[in-house]
């Protein structure tokens, strides 16, 4: 797929590293599926892989967390 950001990369499968913030809560995925611009970088994450992204995020700010590091295994 093209890169929509660039428009001028392919995005091929790789990793990212995710940050999510949540109000004072800021978890950080390293390692995460996606496909990534070879230009710029940019990722593209499945839909299956945002659900847990956002699930792990909800679980670290119910438990309290201000800064979490998570690394991502399906």
């Amino acid at each position: 797929m093209t890169c929509l950001i660039c428009r001028r990369g392919e995005a091929r499968a790789g990793s990212a590293t995710v940050t999510v913030q949540r109000g004072r809560c800021t978890v950080v995925f390293k390692d995460v599926p996606a496909d990534v611009c070879e230009n710029c970088g940019e990722y593209y994450l499945s839909e299956e892989v945002n659900r847990e992204i956002q699930h792990r995020a909800e679980m670290a700010l119910s438990n309290g967390a201000e800064v979490e590091i998570q690394a991502f295994a399906a």
